[in-house]
């Protein structure tokens, strides 16, 4: 049985379908993070063009935590007014949407922060600069302003938050050896690397209560020598139900040049799916509904994914720049596989331009 366009449940937030769009970085916003108005109408062409659940690009909590210019903010009760305005957009256009909110750690620009910060001191040949490490009182303080960031979201009107702890950014750095050293609560072994995350659950459970929909963006494994193991972040997963998440959505790599999260070139049914072996993996230790990210491009392997059990949601990134109006041309039988070729030339290439495809689609191929 085709599963794609059946519905879905992600804790209380019922989905008419089993798409999500994965967060990107949209970079429509001002020098505050104000979001936009072009970032509104984004929003509301992606819940027009049929995707099932919208996941905002990664909003910072803290001004310390700014990734790169033109980054959403989630860090001030003042930015709210401007949040719920996306949140209309989408809901407007019949769309679900969460917000996904993130510190950059380590990884933010020189152009947004003065000095970076992470579990401990680190440097790196993908870094911009060296990141210092956090004392304790600031980890402390630190952990407030995701929780503080969920409320935001719910008072918004978002339909859920996801947790950004992937792709080397400040969680995913307390869970990975490579960059935490850390000798004391926050450090050690696996289990003592998974406090953090721990306690930014307990964080954000405890401003937005039991029911909000509270989802992950795990980066199960780092892909570099001393980093995070799939093993290690198995472990991980199997511990996030009780953290009080309804949701984890599979991804891997740290940033920079190392990162092993964004492939190029897919042309194949082969090429796709290229996280589904950590899906496996993970299945068997938790029953959160698993969302899966890694290189979607046909509804034949969506629908196989599905049907297998691997996953119980379909995340795609780059096709929904491509064609925000992809799932409804799939549901409709006009097209089977996205015009995507993998480029990796989405990225805003000066300010004020956002997010967009840049690939030439008159050479791209169409199997209909």
């Amino acid at each position: 049985m085709d599963r794609l366009f059946t519905p879905g449940q992600i804790g209380t937030l019922n989905l008419p379908n089993r798409l999500v769009r994965s967060a990107t970085a949209e970079r429509m916003a001002d020098a505050d993070g104000r979001p936009t108005s072009q970032l509104g109408e984004l929003y509301a062409e992606l819940a027009r063009g049929g995707v099932g659940l919208i996941i905002t690009g990664h909003m910072y909590v803290h001004p310390s935590g700014k990734a790169h210019p033109e980054m959403t903010g989630i860090y001030a009760d003042e930015l709210i007014p401007g949040l719920a305005e996306l949140a209309k957009a989408a809901h407007r256009a019949g769309g679900r949407v969460m917000v996904q909110f993130n510190h950059g750690g380590m990884q933010c620009s020189q152009e947004t922060v003065s000095e970076t910060i992470a579990p401990s001191a680190v440097d790196a040949p993908f870094l911009e600069q060296p990141a210092r490490e956090m004392t304790p009182d600031e980890i402390v303080a630190m952990i407030q302003t995701y929780g503080q960031a969920a409320r935001r979201a719910k008072e918004a009107g978002f339909d859920g938050v996801q947790i950004h702890a992937a792709h080397g950014y400040l969680i995913s750095q307390f869970l990975s050896p490579f960059v935490n050293r850390r000798t004391d609560e926050w450090g050690g072994d696996i289990e003592g690397r998974m406090q953090f995350l721990r306690a930014v659950c307990e964080a954000v459970r405890e401003q937005v209560g039991p029911d909000y929909p509270v989802a992950i963006k795990l980066g199960l494994m780092d892909g570099v020598e001393s980093g995070l193991t799939a093993e290690e972040g198995t472990r991980v997963v199997a511990a996030l139900e009780g953290m009080g998440l309804d949701g984890v959505e599979i991804s891997g790599g740290v940033g920079g040049g190392r990162n092993i999260n964004t492939r190029t070139g897919i042309r194949s049914e082969e090429d796709e799916a290229y996280f589904r072996p950590l899906a496996r993996q993970v299945r068997p230790v938790t029953r959160l509904p698993i969302i899966l990210v890694g290189g979607f491009r046909s509804r034949k392997v969506m629908e196989e994914v599905l049907s297998s059990g691997d996953a119980d949601f379909i995340s795609v990134c780059r096709p929904l720049i491509c064609e925000p109006d992809l799932p409804n041309r799939m549901r409709g039988g006009l097209q089977e596989r996205s015009r995507c070729i993998s480029a990796n030339r989405c990225w805003a290439e000066r300010e004020g331009e956002g997010i967009a495809c840049k690939c030439p689609l008159e050479k791209m191929t169409n199997d209909k």
